[in-house]
This record gives C-alpha cells, sequence and structure tokens, in this order.
C-alpha cells in the first residue's frame, strides 16, 4: 500500500496550551496553531494582556483562543494553570513551555533574586507543569496521535551570549537537558518532547536587551538582524513554523531533540 501523505503537518482539532503565550514567541506559536485549527488556550502572569491577546486571536484568525491567566513562578500558580486546564479539558495533545524570564547584572552585581526568579520560570515549572498535566497529555496519547511537549530554549543554552544574563543562559541549557531527560522517560508513553532553542526575534525581551526599551515596532529590527548570517530577524511563521511540525504527524519521529531556530547564529559561531 502507498502511503499517505494526507494532512502530514496538519494540528486541526487538536487541543494545545503555550505559556507565556501573550506576547512574543508564545503569541506567535499560539497565532500559528490558532490559524492551523488547533484549539488554544494560552497563559501569562498579567491576565488583562492575556485576556486581550486571547481575544484577539480568536478574531485574526477565525478560530478559539482562551485566556488562562497564571504566575507560573510559583508553585501556586503552576498548580492553578494544570487546575484551570483540567477543569475545561479531559485531554491536551500539546503543551509548549514558553513562559521565560531573564535578569541581567554584572557578575559582581549579579542578585540572588536575579538568580532564582529566572530558574523558577523557565526550569523549576517547564517541570512541575508538565508532571501536573500529565493525566491530560495520557489522555490524549491514548488517541490515534502521540502527545506532544515543546520546551522553548534558547541560542543562549548552545553557546556564550553576549548579554551578562548569567541565570538566563544555565537555566535554557538546563531546559534542553531537562527535554532529553524527559523524553527518555514519557517517549514510551507516548508522549514526545523536544525542545527549539530561538535565536534573534522581535520580542519584547530581546528589545530590552538591544536597547529598544522594550518596544516591537517601529523600531530598526533590521539592523539587529544585519549580524545574523540569513541577514534578518525570525518571523512568526518561523516559528510557529517549527512548532507545527514537530506536533504534527510530520514530527512524530523527532524525539528528544534541541532544535535551533536561529538563521544560522550558533552553526557559524
Amino acid at each position: 500500500m502507498a502511503a499517505s501523505f494526507e494532512g502530514l503537518f496538519s494540528i486541526q482539532g487538536k487541543v494545545a496550551l503555550v505559556t507565556g503565550g501573550s506576547r512574543g514567541i508564545g503569541e506567535m506559536i499560539a497565532a500559528g496553531f490558532v490559524a492551523q485549527g488547533a484549539r488554544v488556550y494560552i497563559s501569562s502572569r498579567k491576565a488583562a494582556a492575556c485576556q486581550a491577546t486571547a481575544a484577539r486571536l480568536a478574531a485574526d484568525h477565525g478560530g478559539s483562543c482562551t485566556a488562562l491567566p497564571a504566575d507560573l513562578s510559583t508553585m501556586a500558580g503552576v498548580e492553578a494553570l494544570a487546575m484551570a486546564l483540567a477543569e475545561r479539558e479531559p485531554r491536551l495533545d500539546i503543551l509548549v513551555n514558553n513562559a521565560g524570564a531573564s535578569w541581567g547584572a554584572a557578575i559582581d552585581d549579579f542578585p540572588e533574586a536575579g538568580w532564582d526568579k529566572v530558574m523558577d520560570t523557565n526550569v523549576k515549572a517547564v517541570f512541575f507543569l508538565t508532571q501536573k498535566l500529565l493525566p491530560q497529555l495520557r489522555a490524549a496519547a491514548a488517541g490515534p496521535s502521540p502527545a506532544r511537549v515543546v520546551n522553548i530554549g534558547s541560542i543562549d543554552g548552545l553557546k556564550n551570549s553576549m548579554f551578562e544574563a548569567w541565570s538566563y543562559g544555565a537555566s535554557k541549557a538546563a531546559v534542553h537537558h531537562l527535554t532529553r531527560f524527559m523524553a527518555g522517560h514519557l517517549t514510551r508513553e507516548r508522549i514526545l518532547c523536544n525542545a527549539i532553542a530561538p535565536g534573534p526575534y522581535p520580542t519584547w525581551m530581546l528589545s530590552t536587551g538591544v536597547g529598544f526599551g522594550g518596544r516591537t515596532e517601529g523600531v530598526d529590527w533590521d539592523s539587529v538582524g544585519s549580524r545574523n548570517p540569513s541577514g534578518r530577524v525570525g518571523t512568526a511563521q518561523d516559528i510557529a513554523g517549527l512548532a507545527t511540525f514537530l506536533c504534527s504527524r510530520a514530527g512524530e519521529y523527532v524525539v528528544g531533540q534541541v532544535i535551533a531556530s536561529d538563521g544560522g547564529i550558533v552553526a557559524s559561531a
């Protein structure tokens, strides 16, 4: 029998949760998922921003997007988000652990608070949110397609950063290894775990680092992209396309990988 390639990249009808989904890379991935017919939930710490983004994505792309605000820097926030999702959905096909924080300071002045906040949000929350949502992930995995966990790391976890964000780079390296560890234990349950390591994208976080003051519109992203081998920063299609691949039938044999989405920065370093 000839192989069928129908719906190879489809995520139509899947249930997805994207943390840190109110802006930046999380919003880009959520937008792509909504546009492709997934039932999407987004979380972020600020409730008003989360609700506004969810409403805008649903209107812009004619799909389903629901806000579940939560502060994932605390265990109480992690547990509240897991409970809120479980109250609405018996299964979770896709979990994108994107919520993150950064802190910049010279090594002589770097504070303990900056270390703990970043590690709690970027590493601890990834592990414990996945743990708390295992019942829903296992329910999805019992269906025709494996469940997926996509952890968002960073190229700063693959190479040295130009910024003095000590805990951020260390946290993202930890996310990459945690992803491999999770894959080693969860693949046999048909829960497939991978990580994406983004490079420069036009996000609030990068904007603050390159001197744009958090603005993402009306600023010179071309100057940032000019230092990239590809000559540009990433787009929503770039990051949503990779996430979609990993969560579709096309990516079903890709397990435990850390994939850079950076225009060639790591390859040329």
